[in-house]
């Protein structure tokens, strides 16, 4: 970073390995069956058994909560393709070199699966609401709004060009992306991903990003040297009562105030 009114150049960011693996990823995916349902009279079942579906995971098939935000529309839009690439590629490829490509990798997995499972929760609690999500209900963009809120977390005071024009600062992409996401809402406009998944993965992005480590991470450890502390002070109590309970007592300097006394007549 370049101090903290520094502006994203308009040069083309170059990804690292993972973000490049998963952008040809979604995009073979895409590609794979866009052809085989528009072109190669593949049936709907083919796409809809990747799909999450709330009835089917809770029945099992839990590889759906990960497949899901593989797929993209297949049929009549590109926009919904399009949109999942380039919000991946212009701010995670500047995320990926923060984090590292490990922790990149995982951050990318977790929110996925996390954001569907919280989808999945709350259909599964409440029962099927066509208003929050499709029965079916796939794609990355819930991935690239955690990507979008870790952006914003990580790089306080930087700023993108949105659209290649309209420079953001971190705190307004932030009121972008949860702006955009609640007018969808009030219109009554269901995207595919689902609108629980959507802010679900804004705060799995916020939890899981920023700067190491995470804010998740940061009230784990503190929860874990809570309950060190608090069983060392229960180990200490406990040997306290063992030891008075026992009768025996500590000496000072292996010596007791007596036999102190007595050396000193000795000396004399």
């Amino acid at each position: 970073m370049r101090g903290d009114t520094a502006t994203m150049q308009l040069t083309l960011p170059k990804p690292g390995p993972v973000l490049r693996v998963v952008l040809i990823g979604l995009f073979a995916i895409w590609l794979l069956f866009a052809v085989a349902l528009n072109w190669g009279g593949a049936s709907s079942d083919s796409f809809s058994w990747f799909t999450g579906n709330t009835v089917a995971i809770a029945h099992g098939e839990v590889w759906r909560l990960l497949t899901a935000a593989l797929l993209h529309m297949p049929q009549g839009t590109i926009s919904h393709i399009l949109s999942a690439l380039f919000g991946l590629y212009f701010l995670g490829a500047s995320l990926e070199e923060s984090f590292g490509s490990r922790r990149f990798a995982r951050f990318l997995l977790a929110t996925a699966i996390l954001s569907y499972g919280t989808q999945f929760l709350v259909t599964l609690v409440l029962g099927p609401s066509p208003r929050l999500a499709p029965g079916d209900y796939f794609g990355a963009i819930p991935v690239v709004e955690a990507i979008a809120i870790a952006w914003a977390c990580s790089f306080r005071g930087r700023t993108v060009r949105l659209f290649f024009v309209l420079p953001v600062s971190s705190s307004m992409l932030i009121l972008f992306v949860v702006g955009t996401s609640v007018m969808y809402l009030i219109a009554g406009a269901v995207p595919p991903s689902g609108h629980v998944a959507a802010f679900a993965g804004m705060g799995w992005g916020y939890l899981l990003g920023g700067s190491s480590p995470s804010p998740l991470r940061k009230f784990y450890l503190r929860y874990r040297l809570a309950r060190l502390e608090a069983e060392a002070k229960t180990d200490g109590q406990e040997r306290k009562r063992k030891a008075k309970k026992s009768g025996l007592r500590v000496i000072e300097g292996g010596k007791d105030q007596k036999d102190g006394k007595d050396d000193k007549h000795l000396l004399h």
